[in-house]
């Protein structure tokens, strides 16, 4: 029976890469939001103000004005619901 001869293989471990914090990640999530969100703000702003819509829709028919604001304070109110909830205290 022929003897073989074992080769121990020695794994190179490269060190792990450095993790960033939680904090640092919340961070950048967080500026990236505020800054997409005041990209909108701009775009939309920018756009009413060119469609002149409030200046038309105060000489047409005010329906869908009434039910645009109706959305928004809907959206608003359920945001406002969310953060009073969120800052209550856990059940855990």
């Amino acid at each position: 029976m022929p003897r073989r001869r074992l080769i121990a293989r020695v794994e190179v471990r490269q060190p792990a890469p450095k993790r960033r914090s939680i904090a640092a990640v919340e961070l950048l999530a967080t500026a990236a939001l505020a800054l997409s969100t005041a990209v909108a703000v701009t775009a939309v702003s920018i756009g009413i103000a060119r469609a002149e819509v409030l200046g038309v829709m105060t000489q047409g028919d005010a329906t869908p004005v009434a039910i645009a604001l109706s959305f928004v304070l809907l959206l608003s109110a359920m945001g406002a619901l969310t953060a009073i909830i969120a800052l209550g205290p856990r059940r855990d």
